[in-house]
């Protein structure tokens, strides 16, 4: 394609880092593209990109987290059409980026039915999890599992102080149909079409949108979404790390929480899609757990 310059939208970051490390393999220019709320909350995964030679463009409009960080890495790709190749790292944007995004993820669900034939004997499972902002993670768990009607296909959306208040990222449960970065899907939006700034713990889970396939998997009543708020994520993200010894991302943290609230046999398989480790996301951790034990003790006081 005679392109000499990568750039790439993040969230939590990780994308940020695969971009920046195969265009350091590649001996390429890359710049990344992420909220300067993000920028904060992802310090270790920012840090990595700058090591491994990316340039981390802070976007500081809007709420400065996923959406805004889209929004800048899309103006730039118009701008430069001739020598830039835009990465996009979930599966939203215009055709074909979802698609294109899906197809890379689907070495997830390839990997599960793997180890679920070695471990279980079978190749699917009564269930498949994962969380969901734009959907990357999750398109990717589901994708072999799509046409298995059998297997249920659950997604975790970010609830965030809850769906009644005004500071959440539960697109499914608050949005209707709109278009958002160039494709019609379920979006967080005001009566007039204006975008609803989406909120969450989680800097990959806080878009305001969700993937169009995910949206149509919705209308098609093929998956079946749920959310949990910041608190139940990170009550979920400490009981899998003292039970497991896995401290989750706080992304995938959501799906965990919401085992709370579905029924399962035990005779059932349900795969969780692990799809982050929980490093960056320390310092949100103990950060919401001091202010916890705050509200908590000033309680008590009263």
């Amino acid at each position: 394609m005679n392109k000499k310059r990568i750039i790439a939208e993040t969230g939590a970051g990780q994308h940020g880092v695969a971009t920046a490390t195969v265009c350091a393999l590649m001996g390429m220019e890359c710049v990344v593209y992420m909220g300067a709320l993000d920028i904060e909350r992802q310090k270790p995964n920012v840090e990595r990109m700058k090591m491994l030679g990316a340039t981390v463009v802070a976007a500081t409009c809007g709420n400065q987290t996923l959406k805004d960080a889209t929004n800048e890495a899309m103006r730039d790709w118009i701008r430069n059409p001739i020598d830039t190749h835009y990465i996009i790292g979930s599966v939203v944007g215009p055709h074909p980026f979802p698609d294109m995004v899906a197809r890379f993820q689907s070495v997830i669900s390839a990997e599960i039915k793997t180890q679920l034939q070695e471990q279980c004997g079978r190749n699917t499972p009564t269930a498949v999890m994962a969380c969901v902002g734009g959907g990357s993670n999750a398109i990717g768990a589901f994708y072999h599992f799509i046409d298995e009607p059998h297997v249920r296909l659950i997604a975790a959306e970010a609830a965030g102080q809850g769906i009644a208040t005004e500071h959440s990222a539960a697109t499914i449960a608050l949005g209707k149909p709109g278009v958002l970065h160039g494709s019609k899907t379920m979006l967080m939006q005001t009566a007039d079409g204006q975008v609803v700034e989406p909120y969450s713990i989680s800097a990959g889970l806080d878009y305001p949108g969700i993937g169009p396939a995910h949206a149509h998997l919705h209308a098609m009543k093929r998956a079946e979404f749920y959310s949990a708020t910041d608190a139940e994520a990170v009550q979920a993200g400490l009981l899998l790390s003292r039970l497991e010894g896995i401290i989750p991302a706080l992304e995938t943290a959501h799906a965990f929480a919401c085992l709370e609230t579905i029924s399962f046999t035990p005779d059932d398989i349900v795969v969780i899609n692990l799809s982050g480790r929980g490093d960056k996301d320390l310092q949100s951790y103990q950060a919401f757990l001091a202010q916890h034990h705050a509200e908590q003790t000033q309680e008590n006081t009263v």
